[in-house]
């Protein structure tokens, strides 16, 4: 029997071996239960990933509660992290119930806002034993209600971060190199160059935000730059989606929640799989 980890042992072991960690947005039992299945088939360690939209939607309670039976189940390693929070009320009621792993996200704020929010974040999860992702710069598109329209993203600036990781203390960094949120519509230009400044700057492990959509190279190119979590979550919504509205367009009058969720968890089990191998995480749990 195993609990849920904070992400601190997780993270370096990846950065350390060359992988990269996937974390899955996830919104309910069939979403938990699908990528705890795909993560156990294929020996990888894990996060489940909740932002706040997620926790609106399906209660903070339940969604730590799935998440312990979860680890408790299955022997691989287990994080509910929590994805894009914003306010210490929100973080803080998470770390009562037992969640270990946690995101501030102050990017949208002044470089000195953000390192003193991401400090008291850092200092109220010290109590908890929780680790502490923080992220500087803007990522473009949107997550739950926070929409970054591409003139308004900043990349991270690469002076900016041995100060920020040095006056924080967080356990990892989410950088914006050129990825946004949800799919692309055109080829992004990642910059690598910049990502490679950073990782020569900080020995924190860094954070790949916005995967969906881009390519297994360009993954594989920032995991070798010291990006040891990689996030994604449209590409796991659109299979189960997809599978789950072509099941019901083909049985019309079927009304049984376990037969039209069975097909949609299954595509997406698929989709989590082909993400754990771009990650190269199979194995490593």
């Amino acid at each position: 029997m195993t609990n849920l980890q904070n992400t601190k042992e997780m993270l370096i072991k990846a950065q350390k071996e060359g992988y990269a960690v996937p974390a899955f947005n996830i919104h309910n039992l069939e979403t938990i239960q699908t990528v705890i299945e795909a993560a156990v088939e294929m020996k990888s360690p894990v996060i489940l990933a909740a932002t706040p939209g997620t926790m609106n939607y399906a209660g903070r309670a339940y969604i730590q509660a799935i998440a312990e039976v979860a680890a408790s189940e299955n022997d691989i390693p287990i994080a509910l992290h929590l994805d894009h929070h914003e306010t210490l009320e929100s973080i803080e009621a998470s770390l009562k119930l037992g969640t270990k792993s946690v995101m501030i996200d102050g990017s949208h704020y002044s470089f000195e806002e953000n390192i003193e929010l991401s400090k008291r974040v850092v200092e109220m999860a010290r109590l908890y034993g929780a680790t502490v992702e923080a992220e500087l710069g803007k990522l473009v598109g949107q997550e739950d209600d926070l929409i970054v329209e591409a003139k308004d993203a900043a990349y991270t600036d690469p002076d900016t971060v041995v100060e920020f990781v040095a006056r924080t203390g967080v356990d990892s960094l989410a950088v914006a190199i050129g990825t946004g949120h949800g799919l692309y519509e055109t080829k992004p230009e990642l910059d690598f160059e910049r990502l490679e400044k950073i990782k020569n700057l900080i020995e924190i492990p860094i954070v790949l935000h916005g995967a969906s959509g881009i390519s297994k190279e360009d993954i594989q190119k920032c995991i070798a730059l010291g990006c040891a979590k990689v996030n994604i979550s449209t590409e796991l919504k659109i299979p189960f989606s997809t599978a789950l509205r072509q099941f019901l367009i083909e049985h019309p009058n079927e009304s049984d929640t376990r037969k039209y969720m069975a097909k949609a968890k299954e595509n997406m089990k698929e989709a989590a799989i082909s993400k754990i191998l771009i990650c190269m995480s199979d194995g490593k749990a």
